[in-house]
């Protein structure tokens, strides 16, 4: 019975997911209007500056994605975002219960971005960008991507050099139809025209780095990339870090609200109804997310690459946590203090930071993958947990039996991997397949150092559908899925280590009749 209640739970769950959870009692029709409103803004962004200057006594809440703020908004967790004008009309056209203001809060000029101190580098930019306007291409560059209906983009092509100095470009591509990935899984919109156009007026290949806007930044200044052309403008702050071009673009912060009569609307509806448009809806969600433009396959490779740095993290940070246990019990002062300042420092530190810290900092000056970079960090952190899981383990085990072990004549270390380890093993499994989904689960922040994972393939999908909710509901459901089947792997090794399994399993083999009474 207690499993069909929460059975039932999960699936009104998932239905309130869809529908939406709540109506936000604020219609906002005019900018005054939100002056005690929730507003949503996105982290970093001069969006985010001028919400809090404009509206001082409203609940700012900050998001990393726009799309994580147009769920909140239709599920009445939010009054009204704060965004560009090219963001809101993409996210009104596919959400028409949604709409910005005509009134906007400040027109912004947009920027390519360089490191402080190449100034090589960002007079040539500047010297591209003033001859794109000057022959009109820029002009005709917004005719061209920033279209007013559904009809599809026009992008040119560009001739880029294959030899050379790549020029690594960050971005944002979750910012249709500035910045996003097309079906191609290639980055596109105004910004990568633009880059791919600095590329072939600088005669270098281009190599793009899609990671969360609040890290552009950050991978600029430690060497990660050589430029950002991702939307960004100048702020006094950001002009202390790095340096910008010439504005090559205007792009109006507005406020993006519910229209009047959906915010005033009821619940109310015949249920037969309710039900046919929650599954038409789904069908609808079903084909835009996953079947159009081949869009599983983004699923699929997010997938191979969360399973990937799971795996891997998993080996290593066994490997390394049985290393640092042996550190952690030894008697000697020279191996203990350095293992446990490693399990107090990791297990004191939260994931995200540890990574941006590995990334940005350690690795540096190196050209190293993304994705080793994730596998170095999530096992450094796994390996913290697994010593004390491992040095438990072994502690539990009775002196004695390795005493009884030495007397009949074995040495130290069969004794301990004869004896002790098989029964750690069996007693700390339950234990280590916690941790092992916990690391599942934490993969799905390494989309800050542009790492394409489960969730931001989930990203890239919601900068294209503008589906608030669809493409969460289905990464939740894989991760899921891939955290049960990781789990039934390891509920495998649990059996094959307990003696009583094994004991069962031989009486059934040699006497099916008596294993049965």
């Amino acid at each position: 019975m207690r499993q069909n209640r929460l059975l039932v739970v999960a699936l009104l769950m998932l239905v309130t997911l869809f529908v939406g959870c709540g109506k936000s009692d604020t219609v906002i029709t005019t900018l005054d209007d939100a002056r005690d409103a929730k507003i949503g803004v996105m982290t970093g962004t001069t969006g985010e500056a001028l919400a809090v200057a404009r509206f001082p006594q409203a609940k700012i809440q900050r998001f990393d994605d726009v799309m994580d703020a147009v769920a909140a908004l239709k599920a009445g967790q939010l009054d009204a975002i704060v965004t560009l004008s090219t963001t809101a009309i993409q996210v009104s056209k596919k959400n028409q219960e949604l709409w910005s203001l005509p009134e906007s809060l400040k027109d912004e000029e947009t920027c390519a971005v360089a490191r402080k101190g190449d100034d090589a580098l960002l007079a040539k930019i500047n010297a591209i960008i003033g001859e794109l306007k000057a022959d009109g291409a820029l002009k005709e560059m917004k005719m061209r991507w920033l279209k007013s209906d559904l009809s599809p983009y026009e992008e040119r092509t560009i001739e880029l050099s294959s030899v050379g100095d790549p020029l690594k470009v960050g971005v944002c591509a979750t910012r249709e139809p500035i910045s996003f990935v097309d079906k191609h899984g290639r980055v596109t919109g105004f910004d990568g025209e633009l880059a791919r156009l600095l590329g072939a007026g600088l005669n270098r290949p281009v190599e793009f780095y899609n990671m969360k806007f609040m890290a552009l930044i950050p991978a600029l200044k430690s060497g990660k990339i050589d430029v950002i052309v991702s939307g960004m403008s100048a702020t006094p702050e950001r002009r202390k870090s790095v340096n910008f071009s010439q504005p090559y673009f205007v792009n109006p912060q507005v406020m993006l609200v519910k229209k009047a009569r959906h915010a005033a609307a009821g619940s109310g509806g015949d249920g037969n109804g309710g039900v046919s448009l929650f599954l038409k809806g789904l069908a609808s969600s079903f084909q835009s997310n996953l079947i159009q433009e081949n869009r599983y396959l983004l699923i699929l490779d997010g997938l191979k690459t969360t399973l990937l740095i799971s795996v891997l993290s998993t080996i290593f940070g066994t490997l390394l946590g049985g290393v640092v246990c042996f550190m952690r019990m030894s008697q000697s002062l020279l191996l203990n203090m350095p293992a446990k300042l490693y399990i107090s420092l990791l297990r004191g530190t939260p994931v995200l930071v540890f990574l941006m810290l590995i990334f940005y900092v350690v690795f540096a000056s190196v050209n190293i993958d993304p994705v080793l970079v994730a596998v170095v960090a999530f096992g450094m952190n796994f390996a913290a947990y697994v010593a004390e899981i491992f040095r438990s383990g072994v502690e539990s085990i009775d002196k004695g039996q390795s005493e009884a072990g030495i007397a009949m004549g074995f040495s130290k270390v069969k004794t301990f991997l004869y004896i002790v380890l098989p029964q750690t093993v069996q007693r700390i499994l339950p234990v280590y397949k916690g941790e092992f989904i916990s690391l599942v689960k934490m993969t799905s922040i390494v989309g800050y150092i542009a790492v394409q994972d489960l969730t931001k393939a989930s990203d890239i999908i919601r900068s294209r559908t503008f589906d608030a909710f669809f493409p969460l509901v289905m990464v939740a459901m894989l991760y899921f899925l891939l955290s049960w089947l990781l789990m039934q792997f390891i509920s495998a090794l649990e059996r094959m280590t307990d003696p009583k399994y094994k004991k069962r399993r031989f009486a059934l083999r040699s006497s099916p009749e008596k294993a049965c009474l």
